[in-house]
């Protein structure tokens, strides 16, 4: 699994030189642009409102009255720091949500710029079919619900985890990797279609290959740190890295 993630690391690099020699970055910065710009005015909005649902819930539930009674500052500190988890469990809930919505809304560009990624690189030629190609967003859409679906249904239960005092402190590490795990998942599924794999075949087979996945997430979500530049290029680069990198472990 490590190897895998090595190879799904690396192949950012190699995508960004593939990007850059293939001018294909109409493709790249329009549907970055709207992301980005969704994405921050998203983040704002969910960010205001995800304080005031835990500040309601510490309220309602007489923990905050109690926490200011409260003089022991160690227990003051644990409580106050597993605010701030509860706060960043609940960002990646949002975050998860609203990537697959997009991928939804942007799934006929992404399977687009899987297909050319994969025609560059094998040197063939695959003819428009309007039928396969409202198959492929059919699928994508298909794919992206099921893996909303179950990341959500985790994130929900490592939500609940986070309120464990001390156990909780870890929570934030494994509700990330379960994002990276399920958005590279969705990343590799075009290059599956395309293969022939059908959607059950696709599960099974992206499961054999968790660091592919994972390591595709990975970085998508590091890009994040760049604000609007990194929120622009991470869509983009992880389809045409996620393609790469199975051509990679092929090899």
């Amino acid at each position: 699994m490590l190897e895998e993630i090595v190879i799904a690391i690396r192949a950012y690099y190699e995508a960004h030189n593939f990007i850059v020699k293939h001018k294909l970055w109409k493709w790249i910065l329009i549907p970055g642009v709207i992301y980005a710009i969704l994405f921050g005015f998203g983040i704002y909005i969910f960010g205001q409102s995800a304080a005031h649902v835990i500040d309601y819930f510490f309220s309602k539930t007489g923990l905050k009255i109690w926490l200011q009674k409260e003089h022991g500052s160690w227990l003051r500190f644990m409580f106050i720091f597993g605010q701030l988890i509860l706060q960043i469990i609940l960002m990646l809930l949002y975050f998860s949500w609203f990537k697959y919505l997009f991928l939804i809304a942007g799934s006929p560009v992404f399977a687009w710029l899987s297909e050319k990624t994969q025609a560059i690189m094998s040197n063939t030629h695959y003819p428009f079919n309007s039928q396969k190609f409202f198959k492929d967003i059919v699928r994508g859409i298909q794919i992206a619900l099921r893996n909303m679906l179950w990341q959500t249904v985790y994130l929900v239960s490592i939500l609940f985890l986070s309120l464990v005092p001390v156990v909780g402190w870890a929570t934030p590490v494994l509700a990330i990797f379960v994002e990276c795990y399920y958005f590279g998942f969705s990343m590799l599924d075009y290059t599956s279609e395309r293969k022939g794999l059908s959607p059950a075949a696709s599960i099974d087979f992206i499961g054999n290959h968790k660091g592919l996945a994972t390591g595709n997430g990975i970085v998508f979500y590091i890009m994040h740190v760049a604000p609007f530049v990194g929120w622009v290029l991470a869509p983009g680069y992880a389809v045409v890295a996620a393609t790469l990198s199975l051509q990679q472990r092929e090899k």
